[in-house]
């Protein structure tokens, strides 16, 4: 059987269920959605706004604001702010001599206690310990008084050193337990005062913990829940961003398939743009480069001209502003060009001798060329084999 708080935890999600199904649609929770349908039970589809998008029931990018708890505080003080009490020193050796007069400040503690005598009774304890500071039980019971005098600060400051010493004293559990309860850290004194009550049970800490319990028990049911929301909030967060990633990844691929698709109709239509930049001079650097400018343009069955020329040529110079202007007048001619300096090997594959030299191509086969700065051989060629 399931204990109480499995059981407590599974009513909170069915209830949840109820005021949104649509959580049920999360594929983390797949498993518990086929076992709901194979019972005969329909579970409703996810809600959709009117973008189309699902509804979100809280808006993922705000902080989940808790309630306050409903508690009962009627024995809290305020935090006593005194300076630290003193304290021994935990790693000196204790003589007996020391020992037997700390067993008389004690003594006299208790005594003042009796006669109500609180600050006379911190004043004998605070002798003692400082006599026998290895005593778990003279800081603990120095705790109990300052418990008494309302100073909970105080008394856990001396439970931490009673600790310190003896690990295992309940009496050091019970005082910080207290003194926390009064300060209002009621998980925290209830966590002490179990540890108390397990190491050595007294009346005391049972009445004190019908007190503690049920605040810290709402706390912790408080807490789990927030802890729930949060999860859950975690978990519809992380759904969503992996549906914006594959929407981003749906649209990029059918941007890229677009993009592909434009690219094959370009290089079949031979009146379209391309790779191939008509209208502009297309720079050749390699034999590869120009094999695969001259495979695309004779594709399309268009003529292209392969002008080589060189920096320290005077009539490339010249003619060069006349063949740049030739693209914008013939747009459905591959205008090429090509430094013999920086592509030596594509000068020596169409030996080149002298500069400036137009080559005219067509179906990957040289059909004329033109050698020398002459405009009018060049344009008379351009207008014969364009056509």
């Amino acid at each position: 059987m399931m204990d109480t708080e499995k059981l407590e935890d599974l009513k909170h999600f069915v209830e949840l269920c109820k005021e949104n199904p649509s959580i049920l649609q999360n594929p983390s929770l797949t498993f518990f959605k086929s076992f709901l349908e194979s019972l005969g039970a329909q579970v409703p589809p996810s809600v959709k706004s009117e973008q189309g998008g699902e509804e979100h029931h809280d808006e993922l990018d705000e902080d989940i604001i808790e309630s306050d708890v409903e508690l009962d505080n009627t024995d809290i003080v305020e935090p006593d702010n005194d300076p630290p009490q003193q304290m021994g020193d935990f790693i000196s050796e204790v003589t007996d001599e020391n020992r037997d007069a700390a067993q008389i400040s004690k003594a006299k503690a208790l005594d003042a206690i009796s006669e109500g005598k609180l600050d006379e009774a911190i004043s004998h304890l605070t002798e003692a310990i400082l006599l026998n500071s290895t005593s778990a039980i003279l800081y603990a019971t120095r705790a109990n008084v300052f418990i008494k005098l309302k100073k909970p600060n105080a008394a856990i400051r001396d439970a931490d050193a009673a600790l310190k010493v003896n690990p295992d004293s309940a009496k050091g559990y019970k005082v910080r337990g207290m003194a926390r309860a009064m300060l209002g850290l009621w998980k925290e004194a209830a966590s002490d005062l179990r540890v108390a009550s397990m190491i050595d049970f007294d009346e005391e800490i049972a009445e004190i913990l019908k007190k503690v319990e049920p605040n810290a028990h709402k706390i912790e049911e408080h807490c789990r829940k927030y802890q729930r929301l949060r999860e859950e909030k975690k978990l519809r967060k992380i759904e969503r961003d992996s549906q914006q990633r594959q929407a981003e990844s749906k649209a990029a691929n059918e941007k890229s398939k677009k993009k592909e698709q434009q690219s094959e109709h370009e290089a079949s239509d031979p009146d379209s743009a391309s790779d191939l930049n008509y209208g502009k001079i297309v720079g050749i650097h390699s034999v590869s480069e120009l094999e695969t400018k001259l495979n695309a343009v004779s594709k399309v069955s268009r003529l292209a001209i392969l002008y080589f020329t060189a920096t320290w040529c005077g009539p490339c110079r010249f003619i060069s502003p006349f063949y740049t202007s030739l693209p914008e007048k013939y747009p459905k001619v591959a205008f090429l060009k090509a430094d013999i300096d920086e592509a030596r090997d594509v000068a020596s594959r169409w030996n080149v001798s002298s500069v400036p030299a137009f080559f005219f191509i067509k179906n990957g086969k040289e059909v004329d060329k033109v050698v020398g700065a002459d405009k009018n051989s060049l344009e008379k060629k351009i207008a014969q084999y364009a056509g």
